[in-house]
């Protein structure tokens, strides 16, 4: 079957109350309660988007996480008790795309979800549309029938999400991107946090930049935004 949202929590009650909301809402959601089930979820059936507990009895949401990260690139939003911003960068190192703190407003969450699922099928869209095309620079070239870069020769592959940020950079290169602009374009959601946008920023620069510390290419301009320097 196919579900927009699949969580997985192995706090059995809160997991049931936010599906059965979410359901109501015409978002369909399943849950299961550990990493086993997930990954044997996922065998038969399709998820558009998964909320992720870190804390769970098999394992953690961190290894759920990088496990699902190989094989597919759909949103990923940790939801956890845990508070420290250690537990958030790493959630969002590992591959996250968001990171809610517990406990939540069932309404907010439900807006991240809505907002995620949208941005998913607006990405999805471009991408069927840009099969085939390229966009070209002297420096770089985005290859959207591939989700890849080719800078200066050098092919690189790179995730949904990183692709999108490095088109929206793309496409104003040169220009200071604010911020806000990033959050809109890329995650289509004003609630994301810095820290979010700080580590794709950090992941992107590992793939492109020779010396990621000193990056030639994509620029940091402090409390404003980035911007993408192409000569």
């Amino acid at each position: 079957m196919h579900y927009n949202c699949l969580i997985v929590d192995d706090e059995k009650e809160l997991s049931q109350m936010t599906a059965e909301y979410f359901n109501m809402f015409e978002v369909s959601t399943a849950v299961v309660e550990s990493k086993a089930e997930c990954f044997e979820f996922l065998k038969d059936n399709k998820a558009d988007l998964i909320l992720l507990d870190i804390n769970l009895g098999d394992g953690t949401g961190f290894e759920v996480c990088k496990k699902l990260r190989e094989e597919m690139q759909l949103p990923i939003l940790f939801i956890s008790a845990r508070q420290s911003d250690d537990d958030v960068l790493v959630a969002l190192s590992c591959g996250g795309d968001d990171y809610v703190k517990k406990p939540y407003n069932l309404s907010v969450l439900l807006a991240k979800v809505k907002v995620n699922l949208k941005r998913l099928e607006q990405m999805n869209s471009t991408i069927k549309e840009q099969s085939g095309s390229e966009k070209k620079n002297e420096i770089l070239t985005l290859d959207g029938s591939t989700l890849s870069a080719i800078l200066e020769g050098r092919r690189i592959q790179l995730k949904a999400k990183e692709f999108a940020l490095l088109d929206c950079l793309y496409r104003h290169k040169n220009t200071i991107v604010r911020k806000e602009v990033l959050f809109d374009e890329v995650w289509g959601d004003t609630f994301f946090s810095d820290s979010t946008l700080n580590v794709h920023i950090r992941k992107l620069r590992e793939k492109l930049e020779e010396d990621p510390n000193e990056p030639k290419f994509i620029k940091t301009v402090w409390g404003t935004g980035y911007y993408l320097e192409l000569k």
